[in-house]
C-alpha cells in the first residue's frame, strides 16, 4: 500500500497565526472547508491506490475529484488572496509521491492514458496525459496547502490553494473528471443489445 501524503492536523483558532484579527469570518471558513476537502481527496486517492475496492475505484475517484473541484470553484470565484509576506515560507523537503503515482498507474492500467484539447480557448492542439499523473499533481498541490494550514499560516494556505487551482490543479482535476465520467458511462452503457433489451423488458414488466 502506498504511503499517504502526510495529512496535517487541523489548527485551532489560536494557532492561525497569519489570519488578521479583523479578517472576515468567511475567509476562515473557506480555509477550513478546503482543508477538509483536501484531506478527503488525499484519503480517497490513497485508498484507491491501495486497490482495496477495485470495483468502486472509478466511482470513488469521480466523487473525490468532483468534491475537491467544488472547493476549487469557490477559490476561483473569490477575490485574490494576498499573504502579508511576498514569499512562500520554506516547508522543508517535498513528500515523495512516486509510490502513490506508481500504485495508481497499476490500478488504472488500460484506462490511464487519455487525450484532450490543451487549451480550448486559445487553440485546438490535442495533447496526451494520464489520470494517475494528474491525480498526483492535484494531491501534491492540495498537500502543499495543507502543510501551510497545519503551521497556522491560513492565509498562505488559501493563497497557495487559490493560485495553484488557477494555474495547475484546477485544470488537471477538470480534465480527469471528464475522463472518469466517460469511463463510468462506458462501463454502465456499453452493453450487448440483447442484455439491454432484457433489462428494458424487465423494467417495463416487473
Amino acid at each position: 500500500m502506498p504511503d499517504q501524503p502526510e495529512l496535517p492536523t487541523q489548527p485551532g483558532p489560536e494557532d492561525r497565526a497569519d489570519v488578521p484579527a479583523n479578517a472576515p469570518a468567511d475567509l476562515r471558513d473557506v480555509a477550513d472547508q478546503v482543508a477538509r476537502e483536501s484531506r478527503a481527496f488525499l484519503t480517497t486517492v490513497t485508498e484507491v491506490a491501495a486497490n482495496n475496492n477495485p470495483d468502486a475505484a472509478i466511482a470513488l475517484l469521480l466523487l473525490a475529484v468532483s468534491d475537491v473541484l467544488a472547493g476549487g470553484a469557490r477559490l476561483g470565484a473569490m477575490v485574490d488572496v494576498v499573504p502579508a509576506e511576498r514569499f512562500e515560507p520554506d516547508l522543508g523537503p517535498d513528500p515523495d509521491l512516486d509510490p502513490l503515482r506508481a500504485a495508481l498507474e497499476n490500478v488504472l492500467d488500460g484506462i490511464d492514458d487519455y487525450s484532450e484539447v490543451d487549451d480550448p480557448v486559445l487553440g485546438g492542439e490535442v495533447v496526451t496525459s494520464t489520470v494517475s499523473g494528474d491525480l498526483v499533481l492535484v494531491a501534491e498541490a492540495l498537500a502543499q496547502g495543507l502543510r501551510h494550514y497545519e503551521a497556522g499560516r491560513v492565509i498562505e494556505a488559501l493563497w497557495w490553494w487559490q493560485y495553484s487551482y488557477l494555474s495547475s490543479w484546477g485544470d488537471r482535476a477538470s480534465a480527469v473528471l471528464r475522463v472518469l465520467q466517460a469511463v463510468l458511462a462506458h462501463l454502465r452503457l456499453d452493453v450487448d443489445d440483447d442484455v439491454a433489451a432484457e433489462a428494458e423488458f424487465q423494467a417495463l414488466h416487473p
